[in-house]
């Protein structure tokens, strides 16, 4: 049978980034449901736009008018070159405000969806306004409805400039934005045409942002002749084709699948896929309702789903954040961290979004996981670099006071742990419960430790040296990057 604390641990990992060691005595007591509930309830809310632009970009911004995108002053190759440098480093502000909104927030399965969806809409940007636009989009719609979600991300300066569709006039259609929204947003591939992409890339020539990151429909560029799509004839533009993607019952499958696969188990079910598609489809595409089915149904807490994922890094970071209190004096050493474990925020390898799952995963990788702890305890020192890309450094290679360097030429950790804040948590459990209590609340994957061999790395010196060494060990084991 599986334990009550383990089924809740299952819940927060899944709907949000993981328990925090202050809530390890609720986790027992509380049933599924009133943790559920409590999720929802936290995440009601419309969170705040995140906004790191510095005043410079956007009065820079605002003093760029349109057509032809000119400056009403000349800029000097050298004051061009800064203002790329101040966006980047604005959008590595970005990434470390979120991530620090994913470790303290309360709305955890608003920052949770959002993140799904942050893979799901990628886009690739270094201008902070168009990225922080297409992040408030996604926070503001993650958990209402897909269809409003689907229409406001398709009209966001983000995604269509990655998607090239302001270079989509008639006569000269661009297929990459249609052929993706189809692809990849919405009924997923083998289930459309190439007439389908050529008439829905017309439907949507002249769609566009402006450089103010403003959606625009440059009207003398639109194609307004008769379109044929799935079956339907019309004089169509890109509203009409996004909702007819969304009449499709396909679509709210491929949506489902995808949920299903990131939230419950890599290994999708498809007769539940398609039980929990066609609830959602005549939900009207709401994604609530969608998700309080799944974590709120008893096959969510069979064994085959509990600890089969492989936490992404950024489900790492966060979590290990979330159960130790850290206090970290060089933040950017998390820009690098996320560089090498392979997900930088912002900097999805391609349209397609992180691929997840064993991917996460390599020889390099997990060695760097399993050390991430100890280092952390120990204040120690990051000597592997990622290739140079200066892109994903955002403006860090230019930016030299930014670094901090050790003696062996790697990035300090600087990190900080309130270990007696930590230890108060465990204060009342008896010295000899302390390793099965502590692999409990660490460990998703229930196991028969091998007590002897994990005390043998441990310091039995007194209490406080052996849970702080005791929770290092279990947070560098295999078994830790699974939830």
């Amino acid at each position: 049978m599986i334990p009550n604390q383990l089924k809740n641990q299952h819940l927060l990992w899944r709907a949000g980034f993981g328990p925090r060691a202050k809530d390890f005595d609720k986790l027992s007591a509380n049933s599924q449901h009133s943790y559920a509930t409590s999720l929802f309830n936290a995440s009601a809310e419309i969170p705040p736009y995140l906004d790191v632009a510095a005043k410079e970009i956007k009065e820079l911004m605002m003093g760029v008018r349109e057509p032809g995108r000119k400056l009403k002053k000349v800029l000097s190759v050298q004051e061009k070159k800064q203002l790329r440098i101040a966006s980047k480093v604005a959008l590595h502000d970005l990434n470390l405000t979120w991530m620090k909104g994913m470790v303290n927030s309360e709305q955890q399965l608003r920052e949770k969806m959002s993140l799904f969806w942050h893979g799901h809409f990628a886009s690739r940007n270094i201008n902070i306004l168009y990225q922080q636009q297409l992040l408030g989009v996604i926070r503001n719609h993650a958990l209402g409805n897909f269809g409003q979600l689907l229409q406001e991300v398709s009209k966001t300066a983000a995604i269509l400039n990655f998607l090239n569709n302001n270079q989509n006039r008639k006569g000269h259609p661009n297929e990459n934005f249609a052929r993706e929204v189809m692809e990849l947003f919405t009924i997923g591939r083998g289930h459309y045409t190439e007439t389908d992409v050529k008439e829905a890339a017309r439907a949507f020539t002249g769609w566009g942002a402006s450089i103010k990151g403003e959606f625009i429909i440059r009207e003398n560029q639109h194609d307004d002749g008769n379109k044929s799509f799935f079956g339907k004839s019309g004089n169509f533009n890109g509203d009409d084709i996004l909702q007819i993607l969304l009449d499709q019952k396909q679509t709210a499958t491929y949506i489902t699948r995808k949920i299903y696969k990131y939230f419950v188990n890599e290994e999708a079910d498809e007769e539940l896929v398609k039980i929990l598609a066609e609830k959602f489809y005549n939900s009207g595409y709401n994604i609530s309702e969608l998700m309080k089915t799944i974590f709120t149904s008893d096959w969510f807490y069979e064994p085959r789903n509990i600890g089969s994922k492989i936490k992404s890094p950024i489900e790492l970071l966060v979590g290990i954040q979330r159960v130790l209190p850290i206090h970290f004096e060089n933040e950017e050493v998390l820009i690098l961290l996320q560089r090498l474990l392979g997900q930088l925020l912002f900097y999805p390898p391609n349209v397609a979004g992180w691929p997840g799952g064993r991917s996460w995963i390599d020889s390099s990788s997990l060695m760097l996981r399993l050390k991430i702890p100890g280092m952390l305890g120990a204040n120690g020192e990051l000597t592997t670099k990622p290739k140079d890309d200066d892109d994903q450094m955002m403006g860090m290679e230019e930016n030299k006071k930014m670094k901090a360097f050790g003696k062996g030429g790697g990035q300090l950790l600087k990190a900080a742990i309130n270990w007696s804040k930590y230890q108060d948590n465990f204060s009342k459990i008896p010295r000899e419960k302390l390793t099965a209590t502590l692999s409990s609340l660490l460990l998703q994957i229930p196991k028969s430790l091998n007590t002897e061999l994990l005390n043998g790395y441990s310091d039995l010196s007194d209490r406080e040296n052996f849970v702080r060494t005791t929770t290092i060990r279990l947070m560098s084991t295999p078994e830790y990057q699974m939830c």
